[in-house]
């Protein structure tokens, strides 16, 4: 595939929504939408499955929140499958809580990424690192993932990489090495300097893997006050930054959007072009440089006030 179309919904999650019957009935439209312009893929948020909260039960234990969305999850995946197959559109359908073996008798979640595909495949991706809320077991015990995967679609290498994981150089050292085309990050961000540090590294990391970064962040919180909430959300899609792919590595970008704005947008990223990034990557192509490639393992560390290395 020499171009992808790809449709990235930073869905605004203060509305209240009915039933899930409702927000899957808003989805479908969405994915129609994605449908008719001939788009590949529609993209959802980290943790867009926070909006069901706006139907949860009103006596719903703030401990049993993540076991609830898992459960919901399981009939809202079901469904999203159909609408796929439907359409014959992938769907990411953001992250949801998956239960995982219990500690010491105590359920236990992962934050984990969906990609449904029209021929009924489901590939999975679990967040590999833990925000201080996560940590400290908001709604529930949440625990990291520990394998990152590749997924074959569309002839194409891609992975998903779940919002504070787009930080960590270490693990995009790893990533660098497995010839990705595409990597898209569903992120939700509580403030304007993580949405910074999000959609700022997925920027540097298309131009360090010299392929395409997807990068969708949700606006506001369920229950919010949106004159008052700070969460942020936005989306873009960035490029190696090469003078045969891209100027700017830009290739479209919504800004940063807040709860106060009220918005609910879709950015449509169409023919983006993956066949050009390939073969830049992979020396098809000249390239003006190869970050990627380049390895520090042969240098010596001088630090007079430290260890030597």
């Amino acid at each position: 595939m020499e171009h992808v179309s790809i449709d990235l919904w930073a869905a605004n999650l203060e509305p209240v929504v009915q039933d899930l019957p409702t927000w899957l009935a808003g989805l479908e439209a969405r994915v129609a939408q994605t449908a008719a312009r001939g788009g590949h893929m529609l993209v959802l948020p980290e943790f867009a499955c926070a909006q069901w909260l706006s139907f949860a039960p009103l006596d719903l234990p703030k401990a049993n929140i993540m076991g609830w969305l898992f459960e919901c999850g399981e009939i809202a995946l079901d469904a999203i499958a159909a609408m796929s197959a439907k359409y014959g559109i992938s769907i990411l359908a953001g992250t949801i809580p998956f239960a995982a073996a219990p500690i010491d008798g105590i359920a236990t979640y992962l934050n984990r990424a969906w990609l449904l595909t029209p021929d009924g495949m489901r590939h999975a991706q679990d967040k590999l690192s833990l925000t201080p809320l996560e940590a400290h077991g908001a709604g529930g015990i949440t625990v990291h993932g520990e394998t990152i995967n590749v997924i074959e679609w569309n002839g194409l290498r891609i992975a998903m990489i779940i919002c504070l994981d787009s930080e960590f150089t270490h693990l995009w050292s790893r990533l660098g090495k497995l010839d990705l085309d595409l990597i898209i990050i569903p992120a939700k961000t509580d403030m304007i300097t993580g949405y910074n540090r999000v959609f700022s590294c997925a920027r540097a990391r298309a131009i360090e893997l010299q392929t395409v970064v997807c990068v969708l962040g949700a606006v506001g919180v369920p229950f919010g006050q949106a004159l008052t909430d700070t969460g942020v959300g936005g989306a873009s899609v960035f490029l190696p930054c090469d003078v045969s792919v891209s100027l700017d590595g830009i290739h479209a970008s919504l800004p940063p959007q807040s709860a106060a704005m009220m918005t609910d947008h879709v950015l449509i990223a169409a023919d983006i072009p993956v066949g050009a990034c390939r073969r830049l990557r992979n020396g098809h192509a000249e390239a003006e440089v190869c970050p990627a490639q380049w390895s520090a393992d042969h240098l010596t560390v001088r630090d007079p006030g430290g260890v030597q290395s």
